[in-house]
């Protein structure tokens, strides 16, 4: 049995913690996936269960093979928090940063939370996660500067697309998408999500 220890007393829906305490935080307790929103909210986040962790490192594993055939940046797991510039600490089911721009990070900061909002991200909302909370997720990443992202929505067959100036585009599945001027070339094909 795992415990939680937090270095502090404190409340949970805002949480000022420093960068190196919110570090520890996660390092102490590495069976818990801990987020921390921009408003200092700490979001503990159950594990996914086998539908969704499927979908998750399809989805994922898509964005690898592009990049292993293109080598213009770096893919990331939902393992990985990034300590975005809006002050968050976030985890996106897989993420993309180009290559000059994680290779500009210092070495200390690839080895902790690398400080930088990845150019593309994938949300996949699984049967436990409220749409809303995962759409202002969405929202901090691009007013972070992350520039597109994808929120897969398999309960109501969508997906919604968020682009860096541009409103929610919200398209039905299946759909073939584009990685657009961000992923040069590359394209997921996204068949309707089922059960089976």
């Amino acid at each position: 049995m795992s415990t939680l220890t937090l270095p502090l007393m404190v409340d949970l829906n805002h949480v000022d913690l420093s960068e190196q305490q919110f570090y520890q935080l996660c390092i102490n307790n590495p069976d818990l996936k801990i987020e921390r929103s921009a408003k200092g909210v700490l979001i503990f986040m159950p594990p996914v269960g086998g539908e969704s962790g499927n979908r998750e490192i399809s989805l994922g594993g898509e964005l690898y093979l592009w990049n292993k055939q293109t080598c213009l940046g770096k893919v990331f797991s939902s393992s990985t928090i990034f300590k975005l510039p809006g002050g968050g600490n976030r985890s996106p089911d897989a993420a993309w940063v180009e290559l000059s721009r994680w290779q500009a990070l210092t070495p200390e900061q690839r080895q902790k939370f690398p400080t930088i909002a990845p150019d593309f991200v994938i949300e996949l909302r699984s049967r436990t996660d409220d749409l809303a909370t995962l759409q202002e997720k969405m929202q901090e990443y691009v007013d972070s500067g992350v520039k597109l992202g994808w929120l897969f929505n398999p309960q109501d067959q969508q997906v919604e697309i968020y682009r860096q100036g541009q409103a929610t585009q919200v398209c039905s599945l299946p759909i073939q998408l584009s990685g657009e001027s961000i992923l040069p070339g590359f394209k997921l094909q996204v068949n309707q999500f089922t059960d089976e």
